[in-house]
């Protein structure tokens, strides 16, 4: 089963007063954050490729990145698989990313079939491409099928905030995050929501793309 679906911003305010009501410190961020982005984004292909893209640069060198691939029609799978090295490389792809977006292209994913499967099938079949990681994966699930019980305990961000918001002496680990954000389901991506707001209004610093 899918569990709750995220579709509007309706459905991030009652995980929020959710939240809220049983946790004291999410009540406190929320003073500060005000109402909490959607965040919900398209699903597919073309969404793992800018996923792909986007690890290990900046927000503005991924936007560039994905223009020009965009821009090449490169958004698709059998665009991929038939691109040359060389049109590749001109869209700014270093060798290991030209590989991941190969690997995602030749995977041939039944992205329909993704938007009814459990979380733990959609984690397990993106985490079985080479490129793509737990942390892409969880973050697919969360914001491109709206997954409403999905956490990223790896993401920095989160553990960053996580350490502020409940005043703990370092960053939580992913395993001992995980099993903290227990705590907070069926609601875990709109903790993490709030994390991620509180994250950037404590550090006034640039969120995740």
């Amino acid at each position: 089963m899918t569990g709750r679906i995220i579709v509007s911003d309706a459905c991030v305010a009652e995980g929020a007063a959710w939240l809220a009501e049983r946790e004291p410190r999410f009540a406190m961020a929320l003073t500060k954050t005000g109402p909490l982005p959607l965040r919900r984004k398209p699903d597919g292909f073309a969404e793992l490729v800018s996923a792909i893209v986007s690890q290990q640069v900046s927000v503005a060198s991924a936007n560039a990145i994905f223009a020009r691939v965009a821009a090449a029609g490169l958004t698709r799978p059998e665009a991929v698989r038939s691109a040359t090295e060389d049109a590749l490389r001109a869209c700014g792809l270093s060798r290991p990313k030209m590989r991941y977006l190969r690997a995602l292209a030749e995977a041939n994913i039944d992205y329909d079939a993704l938007r009814a499967a459990p979380t733990d099938k959609v984690i397990a079949t993106l985490t079985g491409v080479t490129g793509i990681g737990v942390w892409t994966a969880e973050i697919y699930a969360m914001f491109s099928l709206g997954r409403a019980d999905v956490f990223a305990p790896g993401d920095l961000a989160l553990q960053e905030a996580a350490r502020l918001l409940f005043d703990l002496p370092d960053r939580p680990k992913p395993a001992a995050f995980r099993s903290m954000a227990e705590e907070w389901a069926p609601w875990r991506s709109v903790a993490a929501r709030i994390l991620w707001s509180y994250y950037r209004v404590a550090k006034a610093r640039e969120g995740i793309r």
